[in-house]
């Protein structure tokens, strides 16, 4: 099937954009009070004017700063920079006598794949795809790099995206409004095709931006993927790509039946935070008004209150200072209770990081906390995800894992003739969160084992030893050239019996009595 003419494309945008403007009151509330460096609503984006104060409204940034500490969390927990946080393992597929052969090549693959995450920008885009997800929905785009970075990862903000889902629920089409300078256009695209116009633009005033739309739609025939950049004034092709798989990883941290975008913890919390926001905003108002004052004057031809300057040091003339007729100039007492808003302050806030999972957090002026309390803290955080991290998994790190190999075989780091899709090859998470749930499970073995332990030697023909090692060592990810293959083991025992054997021989014949010598030996 040929790609899709613009005028389709621009069609099913027209669409897609229409069903997402239907969010934008759900996601500027959240981005105006929780991520007001990252909001492009309110004309941010169309205004084309960087270095705007977007705080103005906000008065309490407990909502901010949760929602960094959740995104940290949330990376520290399944994508900790630095790390490796997942490992591949050969699935179903794979016989069990090939299976660990295929784990060594798997493990290679997999610590080359690391090493280029390593030297990308993969981290820093993890941190802010996160913090749109906190909102909902987050989109990162990942694409072929160069020499020195094979992989770039960007992470791009919702509200530039719009997208449509697929019979099975996943999303399949993606539009992208994309801003350019004139001179960026060949660079960031080779394979540009401008027109005059555009040619124009290029030469005349190189440093104007213009606006773009690129597009990766699905074609449901072959099952490859349609990538067009489009010039929207005059629906113009500039770029146009047949692909194998999607450059996209959209993720929902959770979604209604019927929705297309996602619900974040952001969303819940809204309420509180617009409640706190404004209580706060109150607050100082009042507070203002206990250190300024707000004063009654006496309309006696003396006092001017147009000419009053209150300051310390400063004299006001007054017709009187007390008397039957009263003061001249006299303080307006203030009414409201400032412990009460306290009170509803501190309710809130604690409200608000409950939602976001920063209550658990300790504070600074606590003693060291021991391994086993933040092993604890971090299967506590995997208890409060819920759902959510399940489709972390399948909607996060998954596609991105296959993404990053589908590249690295395109550029022929890598030769992966296994699919990555459960059956050949596996992706099993072992960042800290996922790591938390495996200890519970060598935990349960090894209390077992320690139970038939002390049945005596009935007890202790119930274990198999080398299938306990091999279970804990799968548990805990440990590579497979660090630990030894079953026909290995096989050989190393059947030694160590020849060697036990050998000894124990040469121990019998040195106990042996010497024979006394015989007539004709003397």
């Amino acid at each position: 099937m040929a790609y899709k003419s613009v005028n389709q494309i621009m069609k099913r945008y027209q669409a897609a954009k229409v069903r997402k403007e239907q969010w934008e009151s759900v996601y500027e509330d959240c981005y105006r009070f929780a991520l007001p460096n990252r909001n492009l609503y309110e004309g941010y984006f169309e205004g084309k004017t960087v270095g705007q104060n977007k705080m103005s409204d906000v008065f309490d940034s407990t909502a901010i700063s949760s929602t960094q500490r959740f995104a940290n969390r949330i990376q520290s927990g399944l994508f900790p920079p630095q790390t490796d946080w997942c490992r591949l393992e050969p699935g179903n597929d794979i016989p069990d006598q090939n299976k660990g052969e295929v784990q060594e090549v798997l493990d290679a693959y997999l610590e080359k794949m690391f090493s280029v995450i390593r030297t990308s920008n993969f981290d820093l885009a993890m941190g802010e795809f996160l913090l749109d997800l906190c909102v909902g929905t987050g989109v990162m785009l990942i694409q072929e790099g160069d020499e020195m970075t094979p992989i770039r990862y960007t992470s791009i903000p919702m509200y530039l995206v719009c997208f449509e889902e697929g019979a099975n629920g996943q999303v399949e089409n993606v539009y992208r409004t994309l801003r350019l300078k004139a001179e960026q256009i060949l660079i960031q695209f080779p394979d540009a095709k401008l027109n005059e116009t555009l040619k124009r633009k290029v030469k005349d005033n190189p440093i104007e931006e213009i606006d773009f739309l690129e597009a990766t739609v699905k074609d449901l025939e072959t099952g490859k993927y349609s990538y067009c950049i489009i010039y929207k004034q005059e629906k113009l092709k500039v770029v146009e790509r047949e692909l194998k798989y999607s450059p996209w990883v959209v993720s929902r941290y959770m979604k209604a039946a019927g929705e297309v975008y996602g619900r974040g913890p952001l969303t819940v919390a809204i309420p509180d935070i617009k409640t706190l926001n404004k209580t706060k905003e109150l607050l100082l108002k009042n507070s203002s008004l206990s250190i300024a004052g707000v004063y009654t004057a006496a309309d006696d031809g003396v006092l001017n209150p147009n000419t009053v300057v209150l300051k310390p040091g400063a004299i006001i003339p007054v017709a009187r200072n007390g008397g039957p007729q009263g003061e001249s100039l006299r303080p307006l007492s203030r009414s409201g209770d400032p412990q009460l808003s306290q009170i509803v302050i501190d309710q809130l806030q604690m409200s608000i990081k409950k939602i976001l999972l920063d209550e658990s957090i300790p504070r600074d002026d606590m003693s060291a906390r021991s391994a086993t309390e933040i092993q604890q803290r971090v299967q506590e955080l995997a208890q409060n995800l819920g759902s959510a991290f399940g489709r972390l998994i399948t909607e996060v790190m998954t596609p991105i894992v296959q993404r990053t190999l589908q590249i690295m075989d395109a550029q022929n780091l890598i030769e992966l003739p296994l699919k990555v899709n459960g059956l050949e090859v596996k992706i099993k998470p072992v960042s800290p969160i996922a790591q938390s749930q495996n200890n519970q499970d060598i935990n349960n073995v090894v209390q077992f084992a320690q139970i038939v332990s002390q049945l005596g030697p009935e007890g202790q023909t119930i274990l198999k030893i080398g299938k306990i090692a091999d279970y804990i060592a799968e548990k805990l990810g440990i590579p497979a050239d660090l630990t030894n293959s079953e026909a290995e083991r096989a050989i190393i025992v059947q030694q160590t019996q020849e060697l036990i054997q050998q000894q124990a021989e040469a121990e019998q014949a040195m106990q042996q009595p010497e024979e006394a010598p015989t007539e004709e030996q003397i």
